[in-house]
């Protein structure tokens, strides 16, 4: 499965909304939310709700991309954003906001950097680590 490059953005900025919105307002249950959106597209990209918006909202006014990219690295990704907002819920729901601000702190650096400059960290630390195990 391959996807267009540009949902992946588009979904990186509106995660970056939630979890900015998380950060202000400190809700467990809106880091809940994006835990949960993680959750899904971690098991299939396509069918995350971004993704769903930015297929009906978005392609057909831009059209089909120029390129596509592997799903596997994008998977890595949003597996290691349910990770950070995992814990950042957990810490939220058990009365430690400082747990919970740090964790979805990180979570919404590597959504940022992949909606504002296409830099996917989740991406890039897979390819790492299929780099290095093609060493051993």
């Amino acid at each position: 499965m391959e996807l267009d490059p540009r949902g992946q953005r588009f979904a990186a900025a509106v995660t970056s909304v939630v979890i900015i919105a998380v950060l202000i307002t400190g809700s467990p249950w809106l880091a809940l939310a994006q835990t949960a959106v993680f959750a899904l597209t971690a098991i299939n990209p396509r069918r995350g709700p971004y993704a769903l918006l930015f297929r009906s909202l978005i392609l057909p006014r831009v059209g089909p991309p120029p390129e596509r990219e592997p799903a596997a690295p994008v998977r890595f990704a949003q597996t290691v954003g349910l990770f950070f907002l995992a814990v950042a819920t957990i810490g939220y729901f058990a009365g430690d906001p400082a747990v919970g601000l740090t964790f979805a702190g990180f979570g919404l650096i590597a959504a940022f950097l992949n909606a504002a400059f296409g830099l996917c960290l989740g991406c890039e630390l897979y390819l790492a680590l299929r780099r290095l195990r093609a060493r051993t």
